[in-house]
């Protein structure tokens, strides 16, 4: 990085700013007057983008943020006795500081995961007491696409979770915060791992991959969405210049930005891994499958390596660290960081 050019860390691609396609879109979007809360010919653009990409029949509202698409989107499925089950490290359980329990007042009932992905079997160790007045009973199966540790579900391993969840009357509820990036992954269109695949509901993200503040919930089933327009609305996520949020959708799904932004994070965080792989003193500690490494570092390490691009200690008790690229990271970004890691760390070790 050159002497004075603006610092790009990894800590997380919200630190990243608003891709300059999306800014155009928003400039463009502010001229003149078009209607209020979602009545625009933006949203009805952005909304047919959605179906496009995901499919004819689905039914897309747009939000601001993550925790809205994943809280709201719940809520509008779940009745108050109703419970997700989902991974113990999944972002609904540690990240969004209990916001399901207060809007929906519903119950998490987590599960331990590797790589914080479930399975089948994983899921059916929550499914028990079906039918008793005294238990929580569990409705919708939540997953992240990928990980809260970056795994990514391939489109077979989505379809036997719905498979499960429809067979005993539950739900598929997917995160999508960085669903692009799972894409970019499996060299997928976005339908084939999310409703082609069976899931019910999708919280479909953009804010992470270059986007001011857009996310959508999107619903399979018209009949599922009974509930939605109100649940928005109640939810303080009915825009009143709704058009300024589907304009960054309109950018990001109209040609190809979602996936290129998504790809070249991806492809950053390989690189990353790539260049520290093999240092002594570092350990990767998870399969690097999406824009984010996971590493096992000294201790000592972390603040000398802090100065050379902060980044955030996922777990201060085995001292493992989070390493995520962005849509801006660049190469020199990416090599600058990894010969600090090549220089500090096997000094400390």
């Amino acid at each position: 990085m050159s002497a004075g050019a603006p610092r790009r860390h990894f800590a997380s691609d919200n630190w990243a700013g608003v891709h300059p396609e999306v800014l155009a879109a928003l400039a463009d979007a502010n001229a003149g007057h078009d209607h209020s809360y979602g009545a625009d010919a933006c949203t009805a653009r952005a909304e047919a983008l959605l179906r496009r990409h995901l499919g004819g029949d689905v039914v897309p509202y747009l939000v601001w943020n993550g925790t809205a698409a994943n809280v709201l989107g719940l809520a509008s499925v779940l009745r108050p006795w109703e419970a997700v089950i989902c991974a113990d490290l999944a972002h609904v359980q540690v990240d969004e500081c209990g916001a399901i329990g207060r809007f929906a007042g519903t119950t998490l009932l987590t599960v331990p995961a590797p790589h914080a992905k479930l399975t089948p079997a994983l899921a059916a160790t929550r499914l028990i007491r079906r039918g008793d007045v005294h238990h929580a009973q569990a409705r919708v199966v939540s997953i992240a696409q990928p990980t809260e540790y970056g795994a990514v579900y391939r489109a077979e391993e989505v379809r036997a979770l719905a498979d499960w969840a429809h067979e005993h009357g539950l739900l598929l509820h997917m995160d999508g915060a960085r669903i692009a990036n799972a894409a970019a992954t499996l060299g997928l269109p976005l339908r084939a791992f999310t409703f082609d695949a069976g899931v019910d509901l999708l919280s479909f993200g953009g804010t992470k991959n270059g986007l001011l503040g857009a996310e959508a919930i999107v619903y399979r089933d018209p009949a599922l969405a009974e509930a939605a327009a109100f649940t928005r609305k109640q939810g303080m996520h009915l825009a009143s210049k709704g058009r300024f949020v589907a304009a960054q959708f309109v950018a990001l799904l109209e040609g190809d930005l979602w996936l290129r932004s998504a790809a070249h994070a991806n492809a950053m965080a390989l690189r990353l891994a790539g260049h520290v792989r093999g240092v002594r003193g570092v350990t990767i500690t998870q399969p690097v499958e999406a824009n984010v490494v996971f590493a096992l570092v000294p201790p000592a390490a972390v603040a000398p390596l802090q100065a050379h691009g902060e980044f955030y200690v996922w777990n201060e008790r085995t001292g493992e660290v989070r390493w995520m690229t962005s849509w801006d990271t660049t190469p020199d970004d990416v090599d600058a960081f990894a010969a600090a890691v090549a220089s500090v760390v096997p000094g400390l070790a």
